[in-house]
């Protein structure tokens, strides 16, 4: 696992300073406390909450509030909202700093999953211009001193772009830093990033640091997106899928020479495997239920062990254990001694998709305003529940 080294940096986000310039992304049903405590055992940087309803944080919905907690070893404290009503929006990120819940919050202009984009909101909000204006700049107002930061996409698709005119946006509201997935919504996963986008949008905004996202599968990959774009850090979402280390590599290519980073990984099978059962470990201890715990990891059984010489049979009884002595049973049966098995573990992790039309509010490109009427029906079409 070769690290092309990128000319070694921090980052600075508001007064929030990172010694490795790296970000999680925030991903459903994966950056729970427990996963972002196991990136944060192997690497730097700043590690984000699943997505947060805003709606669903004003109501104190039990589920909504149990996500946005964090565990006493987490620091910086991170906390990602979605929502599509400015009073809302800003309310929920009143929530947050007059509670204390955490250090940075994040706004979701990025999501291309028709459950949101069909109510204007992810990556479909930023083509209404002035309802992203007030949203950016009444959540930064509410923010107050903790840093307010944005993640978005190109556009909608290709002929509705709307990241560089964000970007803009964002920028004059007083954004801390400022994170783009070089694809449409349309795209969803699929193809390739577009990294000449980051580089456009670090050429626009210029008084804050622009984050790259898209297409990272490896420390070598962050390493070329920061020199051939000039962006000032990496978030990094589906590439550590099943490999919660990728941060230390992150953090060893990209960090502060010098800083204590831990030891290049030999990703045998033992090692993974044991990354794997702390996983669940913690998994167990976030939802206080050993059986809920294991089912949880289910999901990442495929992604931990991709490429490594662990039969369909095994698989699937990892796939159906529902305690932790089970799994280390099942563990203990593995050729703990073999050898990382180099590209076959490499590569693209988690679903792609096919690009496909965005599912959008009806009419909602004819314009870039939003008129009283459709605004109410955006503020009353918020989704009650957290993730996407």
């Amino acid at each position: 696992m070769n690290t092309a080294l990128a000319p070694a940096r921090t980052l600075r986000i508001g007064n929030i300073e990172l010694d490795a310039p790296v970000v999680l992304a925030p991903m459903a049903g994966i950056t729970n406390t427990a996963f972002r405590r196991l990136c944060r055992e192997y690497g730097a940087g700043l590690y984000v909450s699943e997505m947060i309803t805003t709606r669903a944080l004003v109501e104190r919905n039990d589920t909504t509030m149990r996500l946005i907690r964090h565990h006493e070893s987490e620091t910086p404290r991170s906390i990602q909202l979605y929502g599509v009503d400015p009073g809302t929006v800003e309310a929920a990120v009143r929530i947050i700093v007059d509670e204390d819940h955490a250090d940075h919050i994040d706004l979701n202009f990025g999501c291309p999953v028709p459950k949101v984009t069909r109510r204007g909101g992810g990556a479909a909000l930023p083509w209404k211009t002035s309802l992203f204006r007030e949203i950016v700049e009444r959540a930064v107002r509410a923010a107050g001193e903790k840093p307010l930061t944005i993640k978005m996409r190109k556009g909608i698709d290709a002929d509705h772009l709307t990241y560089l005119e964000a970007g803009r946006i964002a920028e004059g509201a007083g954004v801390a830093s400022i994170a783009l997935h070089a694809r449409t919504a349309s795209e969803f996963y699929s193809g390739h990033a577009d990294w000449s986008a980051i580089t456009k949008l670090k050429e626009t905004v210029t008084s804050v640091p622009v984050l790259g996202n898209g297409d990272i599968w490896s420390a070598d990959d962050a390493a070329r997106m920061m020199a051939e774009t000039g962006c000032d850090g990496v978030v990094v979402g589906r590439g550590c899928l099943g490999r919660p280390w990728l941060f230390g590599d992150l953090a060893r290519a990209l960090g502060q020479p010098g800083a204590a980073h831990g030891e290049p990984v030999d990703a045998t099978l033992g090692f993974v495997a044991k990354a794997f059962r702390r996983h669940a470990e913690l998994l167990v201890e976030f939802f206080e239920d050993e059986g809920r715990g294991c089912r949880d990891i289910r999901k990442h059984v495929a992604w931990y062990f991709k490429g490594y010489p662990v039969g369909g049979e095994l698989r699937a009884s990892l796939a159906t254990a529902s305690t932790l002595n089970e799994i280390d049973e099942l563990l203990a049966t593995m050729e703990l001694d073999a050898p990382y098995p180099g590209a076959a573990a490499e590569g693209q992790r988690g679903r792609a998709g096919t690009p496909k039309r965005p599912a959008l509010p009806d009419r909602w490109l004819e314009s870039h305003e939003i008129g009283d009427a459709a605004g109410r029906e955006l503020a009353d079409a918020e989704l009650h529940h957290s993730g996407g």
